[in-house]
C-alpha cells in the first residue's frame, strides 16, 4: 500500500464575516508553521484590534495533524475554539491557524448562537482562500565524489526531486527532498552505487 505523501493546507492568507443580533466577528485565516508564528499572529491582531471583547482561534499543526489547540477566550467552554477547530478539521486542513475577533453588540446569543457565529466565521474565512496539496517530503543526505554528479543530476530529474542545498567541490554534498511514496524506491537505486553515499541525520 503507497503511502500518503500529500497534505491539505491554506494557500495564503485571508478574511471571513459573520454578524449576529448587533455581534460582529471578523475571521483571520492563516497558512502557518510553527506555535512561535500562532503567538506572533495573536499579539499582532490583540494589537490591532484591542478593543475587542474576544479573540478565540484554534490550530492545527503537523503533516498528521497531530497538534492542535482550541481557545474559548473568555467565551462559555467549547463554545468558540472548537467550533473554529471544526472547520479546519472538516476540510481536512492542517498547518493552520484561524482566530476569530468578536465585538459584542449588547444581545446575548447563548451557546448555540456563539456556536454557529464562530463556526460560520472561521467557514467564511476558508472560503475567501485557497486550499492547496502540499507534498510530504523527507530529506536525503548523500556525499559523492564530483565525477558523480550527471548521476545524481539524472535521478533527480527522473524523480522530480527538490534540491534543498548543495555544495559542488571535489567532494560534493547535496540534501534532496523526496516525496514520501519515492523514499525506498530512491534510496534503492542510490544502493546501486557504492560511490553515493547516503548520509544518516536525525
Amino acid at each position: 500500500m503507497e503511502k500518503k505523501d500529500t497534505y491539505l493546507t491554506l494557500g495564503s492568507s485571508s478574511e471571513g464575516f459573520y454578524k449576529e443580533k448587533g455581534s460582529k466577528f471578523y475571521a483571520f485565516a492563516y497558512r502557518i508553521k510553527s506555535e512561535e508564528e500562532v503567538k506572533k499572529r495573536l499579539v499582532w491582531l490583540r494589537k490591532k484590534y484591542f478593543d475587542a471583547r474576544h479573540h478565540c482561534y484554534a490550530f492545527i499543526l503537523g503533516i498528521h495533524g497531530e497538534n492542535f489547540r482550541a481557545n474559548d477566550d473568555g467565551e462559555p467552554g467549547h463554545s468558540a475554539g472548537d467550533p473554529i477547530l471544526g472547520q479546519i478539521r472538516s476540510n481536512g486542513l492542517t498547518n493552520t491557524l484561524i482566530v476569530v475577533v468578536r465585538y459584542f453588540g449588547g444581545t446575548k446569543l447563548g451557546v448555540g448562537g456563539l456556536i454557529n457565529a464562530y463556526k460560520a466565521a472561521a467557514a467564511n474565512a476558508i472560503e475567501n482562500n485557497k486550499i492547496v496539496i502540499n507534498p510530504i517530503l523527507k530529506n536525503i543526505f548523500l556525499e559523492f565524489e564530483y565525477s558523480e554528479l550527471n548521476y545524481v543530476m539524472k535521478l533527480v530529474k527522473d524523480y522530480d526531486l527538490e534540491i534543498l542545498d548543495q555544495k559542488m567541490q571535489l567532494l560534493c554534498a547535496m540534501t534532496l527532498g523526496v516525496r514520501l511514496s519515492k523514499e525506498a524506491s530512491i534510496r534503492s537505486r542510490l544502493k546501486e552505487f557504492h560511490k553515493i553515499r547516503v548520509i544518516p541525520k536525525g
